[in-house]
């Protein structure tokens, strides 16, 4: 009669299967991590930009013309630590603006409402106290050491003249 082994180890096949399921989870595992890694920096740059876009809020000076400016331009006037003036040095921003609308507000005068003013000599004085507003976009793109990677944002900007 013959008799019947029993082994207790794995088969061939078993251990590929094993190692296949520990394959994938791994792959799956470094794609995350990956995946984490460029959105952590994506936003880090982004955060940086929006830093420096809110330094040219801050400023009206600047904004509402094309031009070449230099960051540390728009920290001149303030107290900052030397690392960061230094910082700032080497970041290097255009500012591209472009006038969306401009709404001037004595299309909107009714002629009802609007009383005539006359000089000394009777002569009707022109009205010039009317407002007019601009709505423009101001597109920052930023270039230095520290941005990995030229970087942009946009502001829309109001003005009143």
């Amino acid at each position: 009669m013959a008799k019947a082994y029993f082994r207790s180890a794995f088969t061939l096949i078993e251990v590929m299967v094993a190692v296949m399921i520990i394959s994938v989870v791994i792959l799956a595992l470094l794609n995350m991590q990956g995946n984490s890694s460029f959105i952590f920096s994506k936003l880090t740059k982004d955060a940086q930009v929006n830093q420096y876009a809110s330094f040219f809020i801050s400023n009206q000076d600047y904004g509402f013309e094309n031009k070449n400016v230099r960051m540390d331009d728009l920290v001149k006037d303030f107290d900052v630590e030397n690392s960061l003036r230094r910082e700032l040095k080497s970041v290097k921003v255009e500012v591209i603006y472009q006038e969306l609308e401009k709404i001037d507000m004595q299309d909107y005068d009714s002629s009802e409402d609007q009383v005539d003013e006359y000089d000394e000599q009777g002569v009707l004085k022109q009205n010039t106290s009317s407002m007019a507003f601009e709505i423009g976009k101001t597109i920052l793109k930023v270039k230095g050491n520290d941005v990995k990677q030229d970087a942009s944002t946009s502001l829309i900007r109001l003005r009143m003249q």
